[in-house]
């Protein structure tokens, strides 16, 4: 009588998605060792998953003051160096280089937010760009002739 009053439970309509989650468990008994220890594996990394993700949304929403990735895409015939160099809140000067193949990119993650002077220069040592920036939010600079 056990098993029937279960099933009409889980038939109900609010219950139909725990009755097809709980169908296999009802109508087959899993007395194997090993199929206990993979479901309790399954389960573990699924948590273990949710926490993580959940750790992650929760560090972007705090560190307000860095901005997570700057990228640069190079458009020329050559390949550039881009030099970017500021100061954070504290003072420090920050300063961040990267060489550009032609038709390549390059990206700078968690650089704090500010202004920030930048210089292009091309493989023959010229420069081609000098300016500022103010880095707020993530962004891609693609450098193309103009």
């Amino acid at each position: 009588m056990y098993i029937p009053s279960v099933i009409q439970f889980l038939l109900n309509k609010s219950n139909k998605f725990l009755f097809l989650f709980l169908l296999p468990t009802i109508f087959y008994s899993q007395s194997d060792v090993d199929k206990i220890l993979k479901g309790g594996e399954i389960i573990v990394n699924g948590l273990a998953i949710l926490k993580t993700k959940k750790s992650d949304s929760e560090s972007k929403t705090v560190n307000n003051k860095i901005v997570a990735t700057i990228c640069v895409k190079n458009k020329l015939a050559e390949k550039i160096a881009v030099k970017f160099s500021g100061k954070d809140e504290a003072g420090v000067a920050v300063i961040k280089e990267m060489v550009i193949q032609n038709d390549g990119k390059e990206c700078v993650f968690e650089i704090p937010k500010g202004i920030y002077t930048y210089e292009i220069v091309l493989s023959n040592k010229e420069v081609f760009q000098k300016g500022e920036y103010k880095f707020e939010d993530e962004i891609t600079i693609t450098v193309k002739k103009d």
